[in-house]
């Protein structure tokens, strides 16, 4: 009998679900894109669980012809958790956004980044909560104006990144909504990561935040607003592939190629495998141009691994090895 996955396309992980979300809603992309990744992991299909929490991404167990579970607002990691512990084989997916993932889930999301189970966490960022409509959320920008911020949001939003890679995150990527063939790509280098992979997906809500991404995604100026990074190529973007970033010494700064003395040799080479975070951490804090794509992959141990290692190290210590050892050990008696 043949122990190789079957062969499969998109079709094979499409529910027969009503996809309910709003026309245009970003949320469109991301599905197909993971429905076309999953046939390029080499898993079966029931190998594979999508597990969310509470918020218009936390729909998209539904819509995966796969094993799931929609759980309650913010508990979706501690319950992934527990999922990957009780069954190491599975490929467990934490499908999650800003509001479920980053208010009331946020001190789960912390943690399971901070233990690095071999999970993956996909978080869409649309800067707003959407399934309650249209209140700020913690990655809103100061001075957004919601309809719980009529006057202007007044509290400073997080940097996922930065959240990530200072949880002690080892995989952490970043893409646009509208880019579903590199988010294909990074949700098969997410699974095949070991450890928590962290992807973020500048996700555009329609309804209470359009626009969100626009000045880094619309069609006429992307090219000079974005950076795609590629581990082992230098920096390189814009529409003439003239810019690029350097270190200056004190921190990253785009620069133009042939201007002041400037050659290509001067710009930097990506390595998302550098153990030190300190290059990936400022690559999440730069907004012009915005990177994007794998920003940090390093594989050290993961929980399961070190817990593993724990327990039969104290197995091979101990003079019991059955529970009988422990129960008829020092004095007894009959009745």
């Amino acid at each position: 009998m043949s122990t190789q996955p079957p062969t499969y396309t998109f079709k094979d992980f499409v529910s027969d679900q009503e996809v309910r979300w709003c026309p245009g809603c970003g949320d469109y992309v991301i599905l197909r894109a993971m429905q076309k990744a999953l046939p390029m992991m080499g898993k079966r299909r029931e190998d594979f669980v999508f597990i969310s929490g509470i918020g218009c991404s936390s729909r998209f167990p539904y819509y995966m012809e796969t094993y799931g579970f929609h759980t309650i607002h913010g508990r979706a990691p501690a319950i992934a958790t527990g999922v990957k512990l009780s069954n190491p084989a599975l490929s467990v997916w934490v499908m999650t956004g800003d509001g479920d993932g980053l208010a009331i889930g946020g001190n789960h999301m912390i943690h399971v980044i901070r233990r690095n189970v071999d999970l993956n966490v996909v978080l869409f960022n649309n800067k707003i909560y959407g399934l309650t409509k249209g209140q700020f959320s913690p990655t809103s920008d100061l001075g957004q104006k919601t309809k719980s911020s009529p006057y202007g949001n007044t509290q400073p939003p997080f940097n996922f990144g930065e959240l990530t890679i200072g949880s002690a995150g080892q995989f952490y990527a970043r893409i646009p909504d509208n880019n579903p063939n590199d988010m294909a790509d990074i949700f098969v280098a997410a699974e095949n990561h070991k450890g928590t992979s962290v992807v973020e997906i500048l996700q555009n809500c329609v309804i209470f935040n359009d626009g969100a991404y626009d000045s880094y995604t619309d069609k006429t100026v992307r090219e000079d607003m974005l950076l795609y990074l590629k581990h082992g190529e230098k920096m390189i973007f814009g529409k003439e592939k003239n810019k690029g970033i350097r270190f200056n010494g004190r921190a990253l700064e785009a620069v133009t190629i042939g201007e002041n003395g400037i050659t290509e040799d001067d710009i930097l080479v990506h390595d998302a495998h550098d153990s030190n975070p300190s290059m990936h951490f400022m690559l999440t804090q730069m907004d012009n141009p915005l990177p994007v794509g794998v920003i940090r992959s390093v594989e050290t141990p993961t929980y399961e691994e070190r817990m593993a290692t724990q327990a039969e190290s104290i197995k091979n210590r101990s003079k019991y090895k059955s529970i009988d050892d422990l129960l008829f050990s020092g004095e007894t008696y009959s009745v």
